[in-house]
């Protein structure tokens, strides 16, 4: 267990840390699904990958991007994706038309969906200069992950996403060189390790 400590003849002995797997950044362009195989042969994820057994840590739907990681280790994949560990996943979303007061109230103290009761930890507009525009961005971050979940938040308060990017999930950030697309592995994945 974490925290315990272990001794040999009374002497503190120190293990070393598990060692996890590889873990990889992908930056998932709209138009590719996360799945190995498609029946109707639309692009996927897997396919711009390196060859190895990964496992996809989370989805995007079709219509979604941004960012996505992949690991070789199982357990890793289940400590990030499990609700019990409440991992954060944050995003960018461009919503048809403005929010007004109330549907951001609504949608932080949580809207009724098909399979429970949804609520973002944080939801705010980003760049005030663009409130001109038919469309608006905001940031919202979740502790979980649901099938569609941002964009059925959105539906339930009346609003339509046009636009939907992952820009972090956990302490990992979508770098803003790696073009949609392309992936990176994280050469020392040790902050995965203490989620």
């Amino acid at each position: 267990m974490p925290g315990d400590q272990i001794a040999v003849d009374g002497r503190a002995v120190e293990l070393p840390p598990k060692a996890i797997g590889r873990v990889l950044i992908y930056n998932k362009p709209e138009g590719e699904l996360v799945t190995r195989r498609d029946p109707a042969g639309r692009p996927s994820v897997f396919g711009r990958l390196p060859p190895g057994r990964w496992i996809a840590v989370g989805r995007l739907d079709i219509n979604s991007a941004g960012l996505l990681l992949f690991t070789d280790d199982g357990e890793l994949a289940n400590r990030l994706m499990h609700p019990r560990y409440g991992v954060e996943r944050e995003y960018a979303v461009r919503v048809q038309g403005p929010l007004g007061p109330q549907q951001l109230e609504r949608l932080k103290r949580g809207v009724e969906l098909e399979d429970g009761r949804a609520a973002f930890e944080r939801i705010e507009a980003a760049d005030p200069r663009e409130w001109q525009s038919a469309n608006r961005w905001y940031r919202v971050m979740l502790k979980e992950g649901r099938n569609r979940e941002v964009r059925r938040m959105f539906e339930a308060v009346g609003a339509r996403v046009s636009r939907l990017l992952r820009v972090r999930y956990g302490p990992v950030e979508l770098p803003r060189d790696l073009r949609a697309g392309q992936w990176r592995e994280i050469p020392n994945p040790v902050k995965l390790q203490k989620l």
